[in-house]
């Protein structure tokens, strides 16, 4: 970590993308509860989420100019422009204006979509591959870290002051980093000639396809994710089982962020050793673990246990997958590469909330679980059993063999 903190510039990317991360924390859970309070259905407030992940469904539409026009800037003004685009709620006052929440959930998703996107194409220009996994681990734990206080510091506010304050603080923390990443000195690939739209339009897809590597681990996670959103639906249904109220969620939450940091912190080292793909897989076989601990627990203490380690794999899981797709991505191609993934990544996991929803009402939250686990294992074991050579290599070279670079 410290020769990725003494690379030019990263400190202050960093910075910045912390700060914005802390707006997040303390808005994304204050947007939904906001609606809650003003019309009292769960039903609404659930819509804010829909939202929120609309965008995704144009993603990649927004790769290709994410590909066309210089990162940094992107980066800078779309900050900005996230900042301008929570102030209105500042106007909200009663359900009548409900509406305008959900315009702003809307363009916080475009916010998902594009600045991620565009932050793999700068950090591909910013920092030597070798370095991609440890800025991944860093931005990984400093994200679970404030999961721990900033929603419930968002809660607060929005009880004691109101909305209007939290809108305020999160439009101070995006223009500000907007400002420190305005001041890094980087410079950038220069995009190739453009060609038809259409052909933009399909790249990232096409470089995924025609990847071996990526290709497989997609498939992977893409099983995995399927299951995933079981666990949002079942969650309550775990509480009931124990005798506990829904408020106590809120420490599973905390009990898994406390192992996502540790996940965070552990993660590079884990890639450098087994490799993207192996600690990919890998990642996938803790949160299975973490979901049996969950079926087998006698009390509530062991349920937080599985909680915990479930933490752990997440990080294992996509930081080494954002790494590898770094990587193996041409610099040209990284918004819509990453637009891609989001697209293939974002509808297994509609689908699971959809599904997840439906089997809480049939099954227990002990069968559901039991689902998860041997899910998300058959799509650990479909990455280790495509892509054995690839992880045999990575094993056998010490210190994680590295592909050549692509052009970029």
């Amino acid at each position: 970590m410290r020769r990725l903190f003494a690379q030019p510039g990263f400190p202050r990317l960093f910075g910045g993308l912390s700060t914005s991360m802390l707006g997040d924390s303390v808005m994304l859970l204050v947007l939904s509860m906001w609606v809650k309070t003003l019309t009292g259905s769960n039903a609404l407030a659930g819509l804010t989420f829909f939202f929120m992940v609309l965008p995704a469904l144009a993603a990649p539409v927004l790769g290709v100019w994410v590909d066309r026009l210089p990162r940094k800037p992107i980066l800078v003004w779309g900050n900005v422009a996230s900042g301008a685009a929570v102030l209105p709620l500042v106007l909200v006052r009663d359900s009548g204006d409900v509406w305008l929440i959900w315009v702003v959930a809307f363009l916080y998703g475009v916010s998902f979509v594009v600045l991620p996107a565009a932050l793999n194409g700068l950090l591909k220009d910013l920092l030597p591959d070798e370095l991609l996994v440890d800025a991944n681990s860093s931005l990984a734990t400093i994200k679970e870290g404030y999961r721990l206080f900033g929603p419930l510091a968002g809660a607060a506010i929005f009880a004691t002051a109101g909305g209007w304050l939290v809108a305020i603080v999160d439009a101070a923390t995006f223009v500000l980093a907007g400002l420190l990443i305005a001041t890094i000195k980087v410079s950038e690939t220069t995009a190739p000639s453009k060609s038809t739209f259409r052909e933009d339009l399909l790249g990232g897809v096409r470089f995924l396809a025609g990847d071996r590597v990526l290709r497989h681990v997609l498939a992977g996670l893409a099983i995995s994710i399927l299951v995933i959103g079981f666990f949002e639906s079942s969650i309550y249904a775990l509480m009931d089982a124990f005798g506990k109220p829904p408020t106590f969620s809120g420490v599973f939450v905390t009990c898994q962020g406390i192992g996502a940091i540790v996940g965070g912190l552990t993660a590079s080292r884990a890639v450098r050793r087994l490799g993207e793909v192996a600690t990919c897989a890998l990642g996938l076989v803790v949160l299975a673990a973490s979901t049996v601990v969950c079926v087998v627990a006698p009390s509530i203490v062991v349920v937080l246990v599985g909680a915990a380690i479930c933490g752990v794999g997440l990080p294992w899981t996509f930081v080494s997958f954002t790494t590898l797709m770094q990587r193996r991505s041409p610099g040209h191609l990284i918004g819509r590469v990453s637009t891609a993934v989001e697209v293939l990544v974002a509808t297994p996991q509609a689908i699971s909330l959809a599904l997840g929803s439906l089997l809480v009402s049939l099954l227990s939250y002990r069968q559901i679980f039991v689902v998860i686990a041997t899910v998300i294992l058959l799509g650990a074991l479909q990455i280790v059993l495509t892509l054995r050579d690839q992880i045999r290599g990575d094993l056998t070279a010490g210190d994680h063999r590295r592909p050549e670079p692509l052009p970029r």
